[in-house]
């Protein structure tokens, strides 16, 4: 299996643990407040690595689209969080996350759209069956 296959598992396994920490964690507390600890945990944790490995020096060199970009990509992360953890405040962490999984089709249809990627038939039939899976798990 490549890197980028394993990278991804983990960070699968993690997120996985992330929705089952975070409802264990959420109890009794505003979801805006959770997500802010859990958004200060990250920028202590993120920066530390950068500092770890040397590389706050190549801030210098990021071109203005690269910070447009990525600061675009930050909040949209940070609207992602605030609603997931308002809605494993009020649902069932196993059917909210089967629904945020739709990101998965979302981000298929998205790469060929703006990305201009290609998509096998395959990919299209996964993201058909990610839609219905995701369709099956959250109705009662």
């Amino acid at each position: 299996m490549p890197a980028w296959a394993w990278a991804a598992l983990l960070s699968a396994m993690f997120a996985a643990a992330t929705a089952i920490l975070a409802k264990i964690g959420i109890e009794g507390v505003n979801s805006n407040v959770a997500t802010a600890i859990r958004t200060l945990v990250i920028l202590v944790f993120a920066w530390g690595i950068v500092a770890a490995q040397g590389h706050l020096g190549d801030l210098a060199s990021l071109s203005r689209r690269t910070w447009l970009f990525l600061m675009l990509s930050g909040i949209s992360t940070g609207f992602s969080w605030l609603f997931y953890f308002y809605a494993i405040k009020i649902g069932p962490v196993a059917r909210v996350a089967t629904i945020d999984k739709l990101s998965l089709a979302i981000t298929i249809v998205l790469s060929i759209v703006v990305l201009k990627e290609q998509a096998t038939p395959q990919v299209f039939i996964g993201a058909v069956m990610m839609i219905a899976g995701a369709f099956l798990a959250s109705v009662r």
